[in-house]
C-alpha cells in the first residue's frame, strides 16, 4: 500500500483517500564540507545515511559536532569516484543506525556499481525479500571491507526506529520518510530528500551523544578483552565475553544447543522451597507435575498451572514465565510515627539465582558458572575500588547473562535453565511474602524482585530477622528502601516518595523505562502532569502551579506509535510516530490510516512533529491539570465522588 508523497502532492492510501503531506517541516542549517576540512579532520567522525530510489541514490555524511556534510550521488546523470568513498569510509570512523545490516552493505554495492536502478533492486533484496548480506554480495559480485564503524541499533535498548529514538529524546523533527521510496524523483524531490537525510543524520548523533556513557563502557570493555564491542547490546557483549573466558577454561569453544520446538521439561523445586499453607503446597504440587513446552519460536510456554492466581493473606499474587506480580488496584498508604512503608528488594536476582541453583547451559558445561563467579567476584572488587569503568561494564554483562538463557539463537540458550530462574525466584518471593503475611506484617506488592510492606515500629526487628533469615536459606542479599509515601494505581504503575523527599516513579508516570533505565526506553506522555504529582507528593506543590510555572515545552508533549501506514490529522499524513501537545480550541482526534479509528487519547491533540521554538499560545493548560487529578484518582490520593444512581 503505498502511504508516501506522489507526484500530485497527495498520499494516496488504499486508493480510497488521499492526504496531504505534513508540511510544517523545517529544514536545519548545514553547510558542505570542503576538500581541506575533510583533509584536516581525518580520524574523525561521520555519521552516515543511506537513501535509494529507481532512479536516484544518496549517501549522506554529517562530520561530529558541526552543522557541515558531504554527500555522495549517482543517478540522473550524477556520479562519484569510488576512490574516494573509499577513502572516507577508511578514513574516518563512522556511525549509523541498522547500518551493519543495512547501510555498509549498500555502500560497498555502491563502490563497486553506480547504477542507481541496480542499487535499487539490492536494496529491495535487502528489505523486502530478507536477503542474508552474504547472499547479497555473492548474488552482485562485490565485498565488503573492514572500518572503524559503530551501529547504534544495538546500543539503544529495545528495537525502536530511529524517528522513536528522536522523539523520546525530543529532537528538532521527526519528519516521516517525504517520497515513495519506489517511485522516480524529480529534481525538486531530490533537493528535498537530501533535507529529509541530514534530519536523520542529526537524530543519529543525539541518540550518539545520549549514549556516550554506553559507548565508553564497550570501549573499555574492548580494550580489556580485546574484542569489538562498540555495536553490540547489552547481552550481546555478556556473551561474548562469557564465551571466552569459557572457552580458556574448556580449551575450546561451545556450540548452540539444537533444541526442537514441542520439547517439554518439569521443573525442580528447590530444597529451601517450604510453605506452609493449604493452598500454596497445592500449587506447589501442581508446578512440579506442570509440562513446560517449547513453543514454535523457541520460547517456553506458559502451562496451565501457572496461570491461576493465589491469595496470600489479602493480597493476590499472579506467576508468569517474566516474573511475579500482585494484583493490588488504586492503593495508598503513609508512615506515620507507628508504621513505616517498607521495600526489599533482592539485589541482582536473576544472576544469583544462576549461582545459586548452579544454573548452567549445556552447551558450555560447569565451566559456565566458574567463569560467571569470576566476573561477579571481578566486578564486585571494582565496585569497592571505585574503579568506575570495569564495574559499570561488568554490570553489563552480568545481568546480560540470564536474558541469553531463552535467547534461541545464542551460544547460551537452554530454556530448562530459564524455567529454574524465573519458576525458583517466583516461589522464592511467595514464600518470604508467606512468613511476613503469618507474623502479622501485611504485604502491600510485590514485583519480580521485590516486597512491598506495612511494618509496624514494633516488628521492625522481627521483619529484619525474617529477611535474614530467608537470604540464609536462599543464598540471596536484599536491599531496603523506606518510604514516606506510596501511592499505587497497580503493580507497575506507581509513585513512591522516600525519606529524603525525592520520588520513585514507575510505568506511565516515569519518563525512563525499566529495562535500562533511560528515556530511551519509554515514549513520554504528558510528563508535566507526573511532575505536577510528585511535586505535589514530595513537597506539597499545587498541581497547578507546577503547571503553570513550567517552561519546558517537552514536558507537555506526548509520544506514540501508530501501526503502518501510520495516522493523519485533519487529512494531513503523520507517518507512524507522532508527536502532539493538547491544544485550547482543538477538538479533534488523529485518526489511523488504516481503520480512520481514534489514536487513544488523542482527543484535542494538535501534532508538533517540528518542536516549536518556546511555549505555544495555545496549550491547554486545563487539560494537563484536569488530567494531574484524573492520576491522583487512579493512585488513591484523592478519593473518587461517588456515582448516584438515578431510578
Amino acid at each position: 500500500m503505498p502511504t508516501l508523497l506522489n507526484k500530485a502532492g497527495l498520499i494516496e492510501l488504499d486508493k480510497k483517500v488521499a492526504l496531504k503531506p505534513y508540511v510544517a517541516r523545517q529544514h536545519p542549517e548545514r553547510e558542505y564540507l570542503t576538500d581541506e576540512e575533510l583533509l584536516a579532520n581525518v580520524g574523525g567522525t561521520l555519521f552516515v545515511n543511506v537513501e535509494s530510489y529507481p532512479n536516484y541514490f544518496l549517501i549522506t555524511f554529517k562530520l561530529l559536532n558541526t552543522n557541515k556534510f558531504l554527500m555522495i550521488e549517482c543517478g540522473e546523470g550524477r556520479s562519484f569516484n569510488p576512490k574516494f568513498l573509499a577513502w572516507l569510509m577508511q578514513s574516518y570512523r563512522t556511525i549509523g543506525f541498522n547500518s551493519i545490516s543495512f547501510d555498509l552493505n549498500i555502500i560497498w554495492h555502491a563502490y563497486a556499481c553506480q547504477d542507481a536502478a541496480i542499487l535499487k533492486d539490492s536494496v529491495n533484496d535487502l528489505i523486502v525479500y530478507d536477503m542474508r548480506p552474504h547472499e547479497l554480495k555473492q548474488k552482485y559480485s562485490f565485498f565488503t571491507y573492514k572500518t572503524n564503524h559503530i551501529d547504534l541499533i544495538e546500543v539503544a535498548p529495545l528495537k525502536g526506529s530511529l524517528k522513536l529514538y528522536g522523539a523520546r529524546l525530543h529532537t528538532k523533527s521527526i519528519q516521516e520518510q517525504p517520497f515513495d521510496i519506489n517511485d522516480d524523483l524529480t529534481e525538486f524531490e531530490i533537493s528535498e530528500l537530501k533535507h529529509f537525510n541530514f534530519t536523520q543524520l542529526c537524530i543519529t548523533e543525539e541518540l550518539f551523544h545520549f549514549m556516550k556513557e554506553r559507548l565508553d563502557l564497550r570501549e573499555s570493555l574492548g580494550a580489556e578483552y580485546r574484542e569489538d564491542l562498540m555495536s553490540k547490546s547489552d547481552a550481546q557483549i555478556a556473551e561474548v565475553i562469557l564465551a571466552k573466558e569459557i572457552a580458556k577454561l574448556n580449551g575450546k569453544g561451545s556450540k548452540r544447543s539444537e533444541i526442537e520446538p514441542g520439547t517439554t521439561y518439569k521443573y525442580s523445586v528447590p530444597s529451601y522451597i517450604k510453605y506452609q499453607s493449604a493452598e500454596l503446597k497445592a500449587m506447589l504440587g501442581r508446578i512440579r507435575t506442570a509440562k513446560f513446552v517449547v513453543g514454535p519460536t523457541g520460547k517456553i510456554g506458559l502451562p496451565d498451572e501457572l496461570k491461576s492466581s493465589v491469595r496470600i493473606g489479602n493480597g493476590v499474587y499472579r506467576l508468569g514465565i517474566g516474573g511475579l506480580h500482585s494484583s493490588e488496584e488504586t492503593v495508598s498508604y503513609r508512615s506515620d510515627s507507628n508504621t513505616d512503608v517498607v521495600d526489599d528488594d533482592v539485589a541482582s536476582y536473576y544472576p544469583r539465582l544462576i549461582t545459586t541453583l548452579e544454573l548452567y547451559p549445556e552447551s558450555c558445561g560447569p565451566n559456565f558458572l566458574v567463569a560467571f563467579e569470576k566476573i561477579i567476584e571481578t566486578r564486585l572488587d571494582a565496585k569497592a575500588k571505585k574503579i568506575f569503568s570495569r564495574d559499570k561494564g561488568l554490570k553489563i554483562v552480568i545481568n546480560g547473562t540470564s536474558g541469553k538463557l531463552s535467547d534461541v539463537w545464542s551460544l547460551f540458550y537452554s530454556p530448562s535453565n530459564t524455567i529454574q530462574m524465573t519458576v525458583s525466584g517466583q516461589l522464592a518471593l511467595l514464600m518470604l511474602i508467606e512468613w511476613f503475611e503469618m507474623e502479622g506484617i501485611p504485604v502491600i506488592s510485590a514485583n519480580t524482585d521485590g516486597i512491598v510492606k506495612l511494618v509496624t515500629k514494633e516488628k521492625a526487628e522481627l521483619k529484619n530477622q525474617i529477611i535474614k533469615h530467608w537470604e540464609k536459606m536462599t543464598g540471596f542479599t536484599t536491599e531496603e528502601t523506606k518510604y514516606k509515601s506510596y501511592y499505587a494505581r497497580d503493580v507497575n504503575s506507581y509513585f513512591a516518595v522516600k525519606e529524603d523527599g525525592k520520588a520513585k516513579k514507575k510505568g506511565p508516570y516515569s519518563e525512563v523505562g525499566s529495562q535500562s533505565g533511560t528515556q530511551l526506553d519509554t515514549n513520554p506522555t504528558a510528563l508535566i502532569c507526573s511532575d505536577a504529582v510528585e511535586a505535589l507528593l514530595s513537597k506539597g506543590v499545587p498541581i497547578e502551579e507546577t503547571i503553570m510555572a513550567c517552561k519546558d515545552f517537552t514536558r507537555f508533549v506526548t509520544v506514540r506509535q501508530a501501526k503502518s501506514p501510520g495516522a493523519h490529522w485533519k487529512g494531513e499524513y503523520l507517518g507512524k510516530v507522532l508527536r502532539w501537545y493538547y491544544a485550547v480550541g482543538e477538538t479533534d482526534c488523529i485518526r489511523t490510516v488504516a481503520h480512520n479509528s481514534m489514536v487513544a487519547d488523542s482527543t484535542g491533540a494538535k501534532p508538533c512533529l517540528e518542536l516549536p521554538e518556546g511555549m505555544p499560545e495555545d496549550i491547554d493548560y486545563q487539560w494537563y491539570v484536569d488530567k494531574t487529578k484524573s492520576i491522583l484518582y487512579d493512585i488513591g490520593y484523592l478519593k473518587r465522588p461517588k456515582q448516584v444512581a438515578f431510578f
